[in-house]
């Protein structure tokens, strides 16, 4: 019983020597992981209640006609929910 009791010590020892030199070495090299790019979110804009809501024709996201993005293109009103995505409109036609 004592020899069973000895070795779960010495491995939960050897397992948490294990964890501290890993977490030194990732923090040293970078662990071989590539970096995080963090996406800037585009702000969510507010939705009044009762407003129509327009698709945008570029991500598909249902945005309200009151504070959508707007740009006339032959006569026609295209609601936009950003204006980085009215701009990859414009960058397309």
């Amino acid at each position: 019983m004592r020899f069973l009791f000895l070795l779960i010590v010495r491995l939960v020892i050897l397992y948490a020597v294990f964890r501290v030199i890993r977490n030194v070495l990732e923090s040293l090299f970078g662990g071989g992981r590539k970096p995080q790019v963090s996406n800037p979110k585009r702000p969510v804009p507010t939705v009044s209640s009762g407003g129509e809501l327009k698709k945008d024709p570029v991500c598909g996201t249902y945005v309200s006609a009151d504070v959508a993005v707007t740009k006339r293109i032959n006569g026609q009103t295209v609601h936009f929910c950003s204006p980085a995505c009215r701009d990859k409109y414009r960058a397309a036609s």
